[in-house]
């Protein structure tokens, strides 16, 4: 029988940018859009760590993130 002792997800995001929108404004959207994901991972009690947060030239986001994987223990991964 196997038991998963730890487990994690690691996931590279790119918040890009609406193009049928001004640039000032999408680029505002896209800084909410950020804002309330990270929110949402300490509302819904996940770990997590932010290995690298980037603002590309254009506005967008990309993030590299480790996260909890469902309920897991998340072990080591995240040290």
């Amino acid at each position: 029988m196997k038991r998963i002792k730890a487990a994690c997800i690691t996931q590279t995001l790119h918040f890009l940018l609406k193009e049928d929108l001004g640039s000032d404004y999408a680029k505002k959207l896209v800084q909410e859009e950020v804002k309330r994901y990270k929110e949402g991972l300490d509302r819904d009690r996940k770990k997590y760590r932010i290995i690298s947060e980037e603002t590309c030239p254009d506005g967008s986001v990309i993030i590299e993130i480790k996260k909890q994987y469902n309920t897991s223990p998340v072990g080591n991964y995240l040290d």
